[in-house]
């Protein structure tokens, strides 16, 4: 991931008086199906923080009453010019679970993590040169 920080306002998800936070999501814990599962550095919700470009952002919030909160995730990729993205975004009692996933393969993308490989198969005799090549390509292990 790019080390360049731009400023971004953080928005504030959910209602001031509840609990809130927001994270640059480093890494998924899949074993997790709570916020516990999202690992990265905490930054502040509701204003101006600096961020790296291109870093995943996860901003969480409740709204409702103390009793019976309703909790809402929103998850963000940083722009360069000091945008947001919204990629997805959840709610109820199973918005981490219902994130979770998606934010793992925005994590893996952003950090070029290698994709489970696997050995040679004969199902690969189904698909044609051109496909192929162009996978090769896509993995930049071929020149044009």
């Amino acid at each position: 991931m790019e080390s360049v920080l731009v400023a971004v306002d953080v928005p504030l998800v959910g209602d001031e008086r509840h609990k809130n936070w927001a994270k640059i999501i480093d890494n998924v814990d899949p074993s997790q199906s709570t916020g516990w599962a999202f690992e990265g550095e905490f930054v502040a919700a509701g204003g101006i923080q600096d961020v790296p470009v291109g870093s995943v952002l996860l901003v969480y919030g409740e709204r409702g009453s103390r009793q019976n909160p309703h909790g809402e995730g929103r998850v963000f990729r940083v722009n360069g010019d000091g945008t947001l993205t919204l990629r997805c975004q959840a709610s109820g009692r199973a918005w981490a679970r219902t994130l979770r996933d998606e934010v793992a393969e925005l994590v893996d993308e952003l950090y070029e993590r290698p994709i489970e490989q696997k050995d040679w198969t004969p199902e690969l005799m189904g698909f044609s040169d051109t496909a192929l090549r162009e996978e090769l390509r896509r993995r930049n292990k071929v020149e044009e």
